[in-house]
């Protein structure tokens, strides 16, 4: 059955090295987001560094995940220091699930501040695509398929909530969000 990735991005105001209590504040919430975002039902794997949390994303181990990449559009640093981003990559069972995941609870809390920390730069945060059970898509994949949506738009290839995609490529919508039924082909 197939699997749905989904990656996301984000440029922060700061680097995540900075010590200000704004910066401090996201960076100290992620760890209780990931845990009880694993805890929900049709959540199967997050990207996590295979040699811990030491250096920067692009210095990390990423395993499976492939070598950490982000879109043409970020251009702030990549050491310790200048490194201004949040990036996650997840696979879920279904639409449903994750949007539940990510619409509720404390994940929907640090939605709703998400300008009090990430820039407004006019390109998509996420995007969803299907793959085949037991592919475990990189990080090259979500930002080929980022920057794909930005380019042109939802498709089967790359798409997100409020345009969505069944696994055969047929247009479909989680019921509140999206398309009416009627506009749904």
């Amino acid at each position: 059955m197939p699997q749905l990735a989904l990656y996301t991005f984000g440029v922060l105001k700061s680097p995540l090295a900075d010590p200000a209590p704004l910066t401090r504040e996201l960076h100290d919430s992620g760890e209780a987001i990931y845990r009880k975002i694993s805890q929900h039902p049709g959540y199967v794997a997050r990207a996590e560094a295979a040699d811990g949390d030491t250096g920067t994303h692009f210095d990390l181990d990423w395993g499976a995940w492939g070598e950490f990449a982000v879109p043409t559009w970020y251009g702030k640093g990549h050491t310790v220091e200048t490194t201004a981003l949040a990036a996650t990559l997840s696979l879920w069972t279904d639409l449903r699930p994750a949007f539940d995941a990510i619409y509720t609870g404390l994940h929907r809390e640090a939605l709703n501040r998400r300008y009090d920390w990430f820039e407004r730069t006019g390109h998509p945060s996420h995007v969803f695509w299907w793959v085949s059970d037991g592919v475990t898509p990189t990080w090259q994949d979500g930002v080929s398929r980022l920057e794909h949506l930005h380019d042109h738009g939802s498709a089967p290839h790359a798409f997100t909530f409020h345009h969505s995609f069944d696994p055969e490529g047929t247009l479909t919508r989680i019921e509140g969000i999206g398309p009416k039924n009627d506009q749904v082909q």
